[in-house]
């Protein structure tokens, strides 16, 4: 499970971003493509929204691997 901390500013991340940031995705179309495509999991449920907020506890699952968002 790949682990995203939030800066001390933040409150949320984008769900598009968080795919980038864990290095599931190359790219923010390609992150587009696969969220669009119901491919991608926000906390167990097929979410379709590129810009879904994920914050502290939220977990998000793609192709085999989980995110886990964490302060």
């Amino acid at each position: 499970m790949e682990t995203i901390k939030l800066r001390e500013t933040d409150e949320f991340i984008k769900l598009g971003q968080a795919l980038k940031a864990a290095g599931l995705v190359e790219s923010g179309v390609e992150a587009k493509e696969v969220i669009q495509d119901g491919m991608v999991t926000v906390n167990g449920e097929v979410d379709t929204r590129r810009g879904r907020k994920l914050y502290p506890g939220d977990t998000a699952s793609f192709d085999g691997q989980e995110i886990k968002i964490e302060k």
